[in-house]
């Protein structure tokens, strides 16, 4: 059984990941042509845009989908068919009126909220965005519900079908809001105008997929328990929602935290970067584009960690529900450890290839381009960490653990980026720092707490040294491969975008290679370890592990 469960949660993790690797990927492609349109100054208010929308969502919906898939899968776990289709009866329309509220505070108060982030011209996007609030409320509400089965494929395809919807429809109005000569502020409202679209029409579809959710679910509750699977007591529909609100609200403020922080850090950076530094408000938005072409590779490492996140909270609950407690270590163990093999070398990689990476996505040879990437990209492991460290307490009952964490590292960042930006020698490199300690701070806390209060816990120390080690020769490769490749390959095929990719690829081929290697000769990954994933024995001979 046990083995059986661990398989089970490596095939959802793997789907997700999948999944999210293809979403950021079009998201990359997205944003690539959508920032050669807009210029800087246009992609400073595409980001604080995107920003302000990303907080008023999380305020909607952050809880949502974890404290449904927690109770769906508990019931589900003892053949309570019942109380699952009570559950979803009770939180749509719940969360079906937060999102209506959301979406009319989002587009009444749109310039307020762009004067607030010292940007007026984010308030054309905020207004194009606030009915995909709504439409994601009612999409987290589907997607928790098909997650408490531990079935990812929903999940998945909607989210495929999101970022796709997201990005034709929105390279094509901001192409054609461009060649119609539209101000900037209207040409990045376009762009996002694809967000609102690719998230209307995932619904219909994960409406389909909940039908045949529940025509499965009710063949296995009968399979179970044939003659008490529909006897079961139900609670109210009141204390079911009284119960879904004190799961998901711990959850939702937690996340939601993040969420302020970066709306206020957005707001400091650019009020600091006017008021002190002495910038125009275009010039502070085009510096603050730096930053966001750091973002959008700092979150490429996440896409690969959040569907751990996600599948573990389901799987943990699971099992706890049936009381196997050694079940459960297992699944932290291996998140934690997936964590380690696998955003510790991508957070490497983007450090080590700083400035190469900018000139092929981007075009951008500013050296404090590839400064800010350097940072962010020790960052976005520190944000893997806290991701799957965050699930681990929340799968365990801990929100209110999670949710301490994340303002002592909130309020850190908050003074570190106003000390920061406001040092000329510094400036916007003072938001990309702040991330850092601000991450590393939470990090700390998660840990220390999941070792005091979570039974069969990770063992941490153990899950570190040799992925470090790995890792750090890797990039060491990469780095200088990278300068071997551009030194030979310059004189030959010049220095252009083109030639860049060529010295590019190469870097990264043989460090992962070197990695590969490493992982098997130090014996990081084993042969149990392969154990867990579908035919993982048969690749374990191929590769020669252990």
């Amino acid at each position: 059984m046990q083995e059986t469960k661990a398989q089970n949660f490596i095939k959802s993790t793997a789907i997700l990941a999948i999944a999210s690797i293809f979403v950021k990927i079009v998201g990359a492609i997205y944003k690539i042509p959508i920032y050669n349109i807009l210029d800087k100054t246009g992609i400073g208010a595409f980001q604080v845009t995107y920003n302000v929308y990303l907080l008023i969502l999380m305020i909607a919906t952050a809880g949502v989908p974890v404290a449904l898939s927690r109770m769906v899968s508990s019931a589900a776990a003892i053949g309570n068919n019942q109380l699952v289709k009570r559950y979803f009866k009770v939180a749509m329309p719940t969360f079906s009126i937060i999102g209506i509220v959301a979406m009319l505070v989002m587009f009444i108060f749109s310039d307020q909220l762009a004067g607030a982030m010292n940007n007026s011209l984010a308030a054309p996007g905020i207004k194009v965005l606030a009915p995909a609030v709504f439409f994601v409320c009612i999409i987290s509400v589907y997607r928790g519900y098909a997650q408490g089965f531990e079935n990812m494929v929903p999940t998945a395809v909607s989210q495929a079908l999101e970022v796709v919807g997201k990005a034709v429809f929105g390279i094509a109005i901001a192409f054609f809001f461009s060649r119609a000569l539209y101000d900037v502020q209207f040409i990045s409202a376009g762009a996002i105008m694809g967000v609102t679209i690719g998230l209307g029409i995932c619904i219909p579809l994960l409406a389909w997929y909940k039908r045949k959710l529940d025509r499965g679910a009710s063949i296995a509750s009968s399979a179970v328990n044939p003659e008490t699977s529909d006897t079961f007591a139900l609670p109210s529909r009141s204390k079911v929602l009284v119960f879904l609100l004190k799961v998901s609200i711990p959850i939702t403020i937690g996340a939601s935290l993040m969420s302020i922080i970066t709306v206020i850090d957005n707001s400091i950076v650019l009020g600091r970067l006017q008021n002190v530094l002495g910038y125009t408000e275009s010039e502070s938005s085009a510096l603050f584009a730096l930053y966001a072409l750091g973002l959008t590779l700092y979150n490429l490492p996440p896409a690969i960690i959040v569907p751990i996140g996600v599948s573990v909270v389901p799987a943990i609950a699971a099992a706890l529900a049936r009381g196997h407690n050694s079940e459960a270590g297992g699944i932290m163990q291996s998140s934690v450890k997936l964590v380690n093999l696998l955003a510790m070398p991508a957070g490497a990689g983007l450090m080590a290839l700083a400035a190469p990476i900018m000139i092929v996505l981007f075009g951008e040879r500013d050296p404090l381009a590839a400064n800010v990437l350097i940072i962010l990209g020790a960052a976005s492991f520190l944000l893997c960490l806290q991701l799957v460290t965050t699930a681990i307490l929340q799968a365990n009952g801990n929100e209110r653990l999670a949710l301490f964490a994340i303002p002592v590292g909130g309020v850190v960042k908050i003074v570190l980026v106003y000390v920061l930006v406001g040092i000329p020698e510094i400036g916007i490199l003072g938001s990309a720092i702040s991330s850092f300690v601000c991450f590393a701070v939470i990090c700390a806390l998660n840990i220390s707490f999941i070792k005091a209060r979570v039974k069969d816990c990770p063992k941490f120390a153990g899950l570190f040294v040799k992925p470090l080690l790995c890792t750090g020769v890797m990039a060491a490769v990469a780095f200088f491969a990278y300068k071997l490749a551009y030194g030979v390959g310059v004189g030959i095929i010049s220095e252009g975008r083109f030639a860049i990719i060529a010295f590019l690829a190469a870097a990264i081929i043989i460090s992962l290679l070197v990695y590969i290697i490493l992982i098997i000769v130090t014996r990081t990954i084993t042969m149990d370890d392969m154990k867990l994933v579908p035919k993982g024995e048969k690749l374990a001979k191929i590769m020669r592990i252990r």
